[in-house]
């Protein structure tokens, strides 16, 4: 008779303590109350940012004319950003993992807004300078915090994958935004700011997403307690500054043997980091960038692919902007209204790709690449064709049809990178990713400053020959992505 309560007694421990730690384990996270609209906050403040990337390009011959200072300070404005961008996207995400997203997610939106407000009083390119470099800092604590609250705040399934199309979506569009918004802040000119409206305008947007951060945000944090892995964010930001500053100044120091150099040794510096992150994690400790994750096949070639077509998509701008701004001299409103055509064209397969992209994402990458290169051929033809009397009309079809072709990439490939990231490494993982895309965009503007300006163009029409030259380097990036998106399905289906 004393051994009857035993069982009912264990069973009954067994059914408060051990049965609900293991349903917890095995439970993905609970979906946030506000989902959808914090989702909403955490794209305009990504949109805010990456339009920053680009917005100040058709702004830089006034902001020369009115501060001052050599050509240096302006590609400085450029570089310094992007830099410090890319340098702090890994170390972002990790700190959301650590501190908490939506603090860290704060943080890095009213540190941003404050940078944009200090940029737009700026009195001298040094000061300029300086706040650009604070905006890419913030930023790079705040986009990586995108991701996290997909992950974290939507179960998997058809929730999590129209989020992740809701945020291609709108980060493509950020990125060929800027030029279009540039040029209209640019031109209305409004209350005599002139240039200065680049910046102030993020003064608003940024309020209005601090406000909704702290109302609809949920605080999360990785289960795992860990510390900031403070050598590994020294070599990663030098590994990172070896690798592209010689490819953002190179060009136009004229490769000077220090910079060689510098390129040189970002290799070792890359290998002692790697080397230091699989000890660190060997040892139980929190690496900046957790080798497992590319154990991941998935994660591994999506974040290789989104380097690649980062690189092609900065190429294809960038050679399309100085052939017909600085060749043909088309006005920055002008050519902003042209590229419209590409964002137009990724808004037409949007809905598409959110309704079926989720069943084959690798196809839509394959085809929608497969799709992008008669746009581009198209492209090259025109310009060869009409020559210095090239108009609008003649290319915004093959903008059109290019953007079709990305509206099927975009929305899915961070879906095809992400799917088999755990949760508790959802920051660093978006941190890797959107590092890896600011590194593919540093290197597409190196490789097709290389190309263009190979043959010291100074005619109309040498700007276009350079511009058909440079294209053919986007041309074999999509070539590559669409075969390797498109053949091993063949093969698996043999």
């Amino acid at each position: 008779m004393t051994e009857a309560p035993r069982d009912p007694a264990r069973r009954r421990g067994a059914g408060k303590h051990a049965a609900p730690r293991r349903r917890n384990r095995s439970r993905p996270p609970p979906p946030g109350r506000h989902r959808w609209p914090a989702l909403a906050v955490v794209l305009l403040a990504a949109f805010m940012d990456l339009v920053d990337v680009t917005i100040v390009n058709v702004a830089l011959p006034r902001i020369h004319d009115d501060l001052g200072g050599s050509r240096s300070a302006g590609q400085w404005v450029v570089a310094g950003y992007a830099l410090a961008f890319a340098l702090t996207l890994v170390t972002g995400g990790r700190l959301g993992d650590i501190a908490g997203r939506q603090k860290i997610f704060l943080i890095g939106v009213l540190g941003f807004t404050a940078a944009s407000a200090a940029a737009g009083a700026a009195v001298s390119p040094g000061m300029l300078v300086a706040a650009r470099v604070a905006q890419g800092v913030f930023g790079g604590i705040m986009v990586p915090q995108v991701m996290s609250v997909i992950t974290t705040q939507f179960p998997v399934g058809r929730a999590r994958t129209t989020a992740l199309s809701l945020s291609g979506l709108v980060l493509g569009l950020a990125t060929v935004s800027g030029p279009l918004l540039g040029g209209l802040l640019t031109s209305v000119d409004a209350f005599g700011l002139g240039w200065r409206l680049v910046f102030y305008v993020n003064v608003p947007v940024g309020l209005i997403a601090l406000a909704g951060g702290a109302l609809w945000l949920r605080e999360s944090r990785s289960e795992q307690p860990a510390r900031l892995d403070l050598p590994g964010v020294f070599l990663l930001a030098a590994a990172s500054l070896l690798l592209l500053g010689p490819l953002l100044q190179g060009r136009e120091l004229h490769w000077p043997w220090w910079l060689l150099a510098a390129l040189a040794m970002s290799l070792p510096v890359t290998a002692l980091f790697v080397r230091h992150e699989r000890r660190r994690e060997r040892s139980g400790g929190s690496p900046l960038v957790p080798p497992r994750l590319f154990g991941e096949r998935s994660f591994t070639r999506g974040t290789v692919l989104s380097t690649a077509l980062n690189s092609s998509t900065t190429c294809y701008y960038l050679a399309l902007t100085w052939a017909l701004q600085s060749g043909l001299g088309w006005s920055p409103l002008r050519l902003g209204l042209t590229l419209l055509a590409w964002p137009l064209g990724i808004a037409c397969t949007g809905q598409f790709t959110n309704w079926y992209g989720h069943r084959a994402a690798r196809l839509f990458v394959g085809v929608g690449s497969s799709v992008m290169i008669p746009g581009l051929l198209g492209l090259v033809f025109a310009l060869h064709w009409h020559g210095t009397g090239l108009r609008s009309a003649d290319i915004v079809p093959w903008l059109f049809l290019s953007g079709i072709g990305m509206g099927m990439i975009a929305p899915v490939l961070p879906h095809v990178t992400l799917r088999n990231v755990p949760a508790a490494l959802a920051g660093a993982a978006s941190g890797v990713l959107n590092s890896a895309n600011q590194m593919g965009a540093a290197m597409g503007a190196a490789v097709t400053a290389t190309i263009f300006f190979a043959g010291a163009p100074v005619s109309p029409a040498d700007h276009l020959r350079a511009a058909e030259r440079t294209l053919l380097y986007s041309f074999a990036i999509l070539a590559v992505t669409a075969g390797v998106s498109l053949v091993p399905r063949y093969r698996r289906r043999r």
